[in-house]
């Protein structure tokens, strides 16, 4: 079983919110059903939607550490969060398939389910690719996180739409202080040209007075 791969529902539990931009879309059940497709059916209540937010905000905690460089608060949240939400493999071969290992299985709510599996992705991908690819989007006032797999650790942006954004934003903001040392040139040219008009025109009444 790669439990790597769970990592992901850590990244998309925590960008059920985004409060830079006061964005959520973890209030009710049938939000939470989404978010929980991957474990199955399953039935969801008001307190597995609340719990489910409460994992939410540590998660988001320990990628706004790792962002920061506070990896050992991040590693602290981390490892309360899986002593909370411990791993319980069981062997099953359900539905026709080979034997396989089943992770979480017992655990008391469909929010602890998913806590542990969620808790420990993301502790196999920090561990084994580092804290530093726990990453918070650069696009503000886009705050989304993400697991940097790329093989130069350059990835800064949730997305490819927030990469354009930025990227435009970048550009924009090159041309305006390009216009703005352009501006800044071309006064000081007219300011230098003025001075030596009028250093020429005082030249001149000097002559013509003697």
């Amino acid at each position: 079983m790669e439990l790597a791969s769970y990592a992901d529902r850590a990244v998309s539990l925590v960008n059920t919110a985004d409060p830079y931009r006061h964005r959520d879309t973890l209030t009710t059940c049938e939000q939470a059903k989404e978010l929980l497709a991957t474990e199955g059916r399953c039935r969801v209540t008001n307190a597995d939607v609340a719990e489910l937010r409460a994992i939410r905000d540590r998660l988001r905690e320990v990628f706004d550490a790792a962002e920061s460089g506070r990896v050992p608060r991040a590693v602290q949240v981390l490892n309360s969060l899986m002593k909370q939400y411990p791993i319980r493999p069981v062997v099953t071969d359900h539905d026709g398939a080979s034997w396989h290992l089943h992770l979480a299985e017992g655990a008391p709510t469909i929010a602890a389910v998913y806590g542990a599996k969620a808790a420990m992705g993301l502790a196999v991908q920090a561990t084994e690719l580092g804290f530093d690819r726990l990453g918070v989007c650069q696009a503000a006032p886009c705050r989304e996180v993400f697991i940097d797999t790329s093989t130069n650790r350059s990835r800064r942006y949730c997305s490819d739409r927030c990469a354009t954004r930025a990227n435009v934003a970048a550009y924009r903001a090159r041309r305006k202080e390009q216009a703005r040392a352009a501006a800044a040139a071309s006064e000081a040219e007219a300011t230098a040209a003025a001075a030596g008009a009028k250093v020429m025109a005082g030249a001149g009444s000097a002559s013509a007075g003697r």
